[in-house]
């Protein structure tokens, strides 16, 4: 992937004449790491494309210096919420985020290590050609050059905030084994992130497409959509944001929770701000680690930890959705606080929709037998953790919202090289 990466930074400097930071967040152990750098070294040199493949060490170091400047409060804390030793899939691209700001660019294109381009007449099929076309331009001089628009002209002046695909292949969550084994509790588990007051009929129709990207059908020719860009129809792994979105306001930072990432599709999309959907879409596969039986606990573990948020993201939801353009303030950027103050309404939710999810869970997966029996007799005892953690991680969010701001100040004015060594 980092060759592949390579590739497709270059194609952007080719096409368009853009400066390209190609930023690689690499956690892995030392040898794995010293094998990734070797990857890097032997990528062509370009004077337009500079490469930053950064150890937790020099993460961790340029965090203290911008949280230091920041003068944030609780900075332990927000160390722990941007570099937490657990998986966050939403803290590494926070991370991102930040030195984004610190190199002074204007979009942040992210691409995973779990995924590949597809290919056509031999050539792969790189996202960032319909992302730069269109983000940070006012939607109505893009609306001439896609597909087809779905866009209320009320939206025309604003520019294109998101340029989104989605994925074939893989389901993007590790549990098609679930529905090999049982279709029926598969239904029923996957159902547990609607919305507890849904009727079976919606649950239903989530269900069916849930986690199934854009099916198996290969690209052929660009098709490109300007709207208000629905959050079921693009994925993280394929997607880039204009820069006055990451830098208002943050990712969840939830650890070993799936899907804490994808708070940015829903305000983007909720807050009224255009953006384009388009259908190159990446090959999602999932590495064999998640298959042994230390990596299906943690994973299981991660996916429950996702049906407990919903609980919290659905309200706030809601409530985005019907906020809709007052989320934005008179320059027509988000209101983070205005977001971090239904965050924090959340938090007063009654859990008891949460613990019904556990039984149900529970129930499922003593129904699979094997592991997942194992499984869930494991998370008896965890219950009220993770409830507690559930909560906990809304709190964060929140906090790191209202610190958003001069973190992204700090960032600016500190510079990726300007970190302390």
């Amino acid at each position: 992937m980092i060759s592949a990466i390579g590739a497709e930074a270059a194609y952007a400097v080719r096409h368009f004449g853009v400066e390209v930071h190609l930023l690689i967040l690499d956690s892995c152990d030392e040898p794995t790491f010293a094998e990734h750098a070797r990857t890097v070294a032997a990528l062509a040199p370009h004077p337009h494309i500079t490469v930053h493949h950064l150890d937790e060490t020099r993460q961790r170091d340029f965090l203290r210096t911008v949280i230091d400047r920041a003068r944030v409060p609780k900075p332990d804390l927000m160390l722990d919420l941007m570099l937490p030793p657990e998986v966050s899939y939403g803290a590494c691209t926070n991370r991102a985020f930040l030195i984004a700001a610190a190199l002074g660019c204007r979009s942040v294109h992210r691409r995973d290590s779990d995924s590949r381009y597809q290919t056509k007449d031999g050539a792969p099929v790189f996202p960032v050609h319909p992302e730069l076309t269109a983000l940070g331009r006012r939607a109505v001089e893009v609306a001439a050059e896609v597909s087809d628009t779905d866009l209320d002209p009320a939206y025309g002046g604003l520019p294109v905030s998101m340029v989104g695909g989605s994925f074939i292949g893989e389901l993007s969550v590790d549990i098609a084994e679930m529905r090999r084994l049982d279709p029926d509790v598969y239904d029923d588990v996957v159902s547990l992130w609607a919305p507890g007051h849904w009727t079976e009929e919606q649950k239903r129709a989530l269900v069916a497409e849930s986690f199934t990207g854009a099916g198996t059908a290969p690209y052929t020719e660009d098709v490109t959509r300007l709207a208000l860009v629905d959050p079921m129809r693009v994925d993280m792994c394929n997607i880039g944001f204009e820069h006055r979105v990451y830098e208002r306001m943050p990712l969840p930072p939830a650890r070993n929770t799936i899907g804490s990432d994808y708070f940015h599709i829903h305000l983007v999309h909720d807050a009224t701000l255009p953006g384009v959907l388009h259908n190159r879409h990446i090959e999602n596969f999932h590495t064999p680690e998640r298959r042994t039986d230390t990596g299906f606990a943690a994973y299981q573990t991660r996916f429950v930890k996702f049906l407990l948020s919903m609980l919290y993201f659905n309200f706030v939801y809601d409530r985005m959705a019907a906020a809709g353009a007052t989320l934005l303030d008179h320059r027509q950027e988000i209101r983070a606080d205005a977001v971090a103050a239904l965050l924090r309404e959340s938090t007063g939710l009654d859990r008891t929709e949460n613990e019904w999810r556990l039984d149900r869970v529970d129930d499922a997966y003593r129904q699979l037998g094997g592991r997942y029996t194992e499984f869930a007799e494991a998370l008896l005892p965890r219950r009220e953790r993770l409830l507690d953690e559930a909560r906990q991680d809304i709190e964060d969010f929140a906090l790191l919202t209202e610190a958003w701001a001069p973190l992204v100040g700090a960032s600016r004015d500190t510079g990726l090289a300007g970190a302390t060594p």
